[in-house]
């Protein structure tokens, strides 16, 4: 894209921090963008098309072994946001998990329906007005509304009570459909969890470890509960975080029919999953770019108005080496986008996985400071 006339253009020298970054770090991390750039596959989730700088960039990226702050100052020109960036982070949680219910691993994660249709480019209205990326596809062919978070739940607890009804053998069998349970984890709060984050590791109690991978949503919008729990005045902004969110939710209750529960599904959005042991999955999440996120490095950014695969240079005082608010200044790539993330100088920072990463993650909610570095129409020389 080109640069808005009110982005303010900078040197790379006038960077606060750019000289201490790990810039090849950062260009190993732009290259699984620039492959996948260049192979010409369709992204998970749609973003804005590359430029045709941006390829050349990535081009670049893959054929020019130059070192990397050679390479961005060489292809890339750096524009100051007019607005004051805000930045949360995300990671991906490692839980335990079963893949048949029992005794205290009863909510299941559930694969992607066969009706369920996403409609990136032409998305849906509702009767409500509100605007679904995604949308059942009606025996009729119509299109209609996903139902919504609740609808599935409560949609799924009335199956539950038919399946337990069933002769094993044809239990077995109606499990076996596509959007059946794929796994189960200990409670709602922990799947709702999932969701948002949009993968998880699964660890089974034979000790294999599964990848739960993000495969669509209902296309409803994203509702914060942690706003809600704010705003009800349930817990002081202050204080939220990613463990007294959990707590909160627990202590309300999350059973059928309990607040928790009822608070959690003002969350219309529903996220789907599938099972994926790709060796790409295998190096880590995949964000809707589809490549492997890496710690530190990878960001999710509002996909309505970015590319996949542009650095952004993030710098902030966060919780990101510990509890207490340190330096966080480095170049970071578009590799994933949210339904909750909104608005040019907004960013999501991936954090890494297990609980370390999402005890940190769940604290960040700071301004930054944010700078785009666009691809040049022609390389510097």
């Amino acid at each position: 894209m080109r640069a808005p006339g009110d982005f303010a253009p900078l040197s790379f020298a006038a960077i606060p921090g750019a000289g201490a970054d790990d810039l090849d770090a950062a260009l190993s991390v732009f290259r699984r963008s620039a492959a996948r750039l260049l192979g010409g596959e369709d992204a998970q989730r749609p973003a804005c098309a590359p430029s045709p700088a941006l390829i050349a960039a990535a081009r670049a990226a893959l054929t020019d072994p130059v070192p990397g702050s050679e390479f961005f100052s060489r292809w890339f020109t750096p524009f100051r946001l007019p607005h004051k960036g805000f930045v949360t982070a995300y990671y991906e949680p490692e839980v335990d998990a079963r893949l048949a219910p029992e005794p205290g691993f009863e909510t299941a994660a559930l694969s992607r329906p066969p009706d369920l249709v996403t409609l990136n480019a032409a998305p849906l209205v509702a009767p409500t007005g509100e605007t679904l990326t995604s949308g059942r596809r009606l025996p009729d062919g119509r299109l209609a509304p996903y139902p919504t978070r609740r609808e599935i739940e409560e949609a799924e607890a009335k199956e539950d009570e038919a399946m337990a009804r069933l002769h094993p053998v044809e239990r077995a069998t109606r499990a076996s459909r596509s959007g059946a349970p794929i796994a189960y984890v200990r409670d709602p709060v922990e799947l709702f969890l999932i969701q948002v984050q949009g993968s998880a590791r699964l660890r089974l109690p034979d000790g294999r470890r599964l990848a739960l991978t993000y495969d669509g949503r209902n296309g409803w919008p994203y509702t914060s509960v942690g706003r809600l729990i704010i705003e009800r005045g349930l817990a002081p902004a202050a204080e939220m975080s990613l463990e007294r969110l959990k707590a909160t939710l627990r202590e309300m209750g999350v059973g059928r029919d309990q607040p928790g529960r009822r608070l959690m599904q003002e969350n219309r959005s529903y996220v789907f999953f599938r099972l994926d042991d790709s060796d790409d999955r295998r190096l880590g999440p995949i964000g809707g770019e589809g490549v492997p996120l890496t710690p530190l490095r990878s960001i999710a950014v509002d996909r309505s108005l970015w590319s996949y695969g542009l650095p952004f240079w993030i710098s902030a005082r966060i919780p990101w080496e510990g509890e207490a608010e340190t330096g966080f200044q480095r170049l970071m790539i578009v590799q994933d986008t949210g339904s909750a993330i909104l608005g040019a100088a907004r960013a999501d920072l991936f954090f890494g996985a297990g609980d370390r990463a999402g005890a940190l993650a769940g604290r960040v909610r700071h301004d930054a400071d944010v700078v785009v570095l666009l691809p040049r129409e022609a390389p510097a020389p």
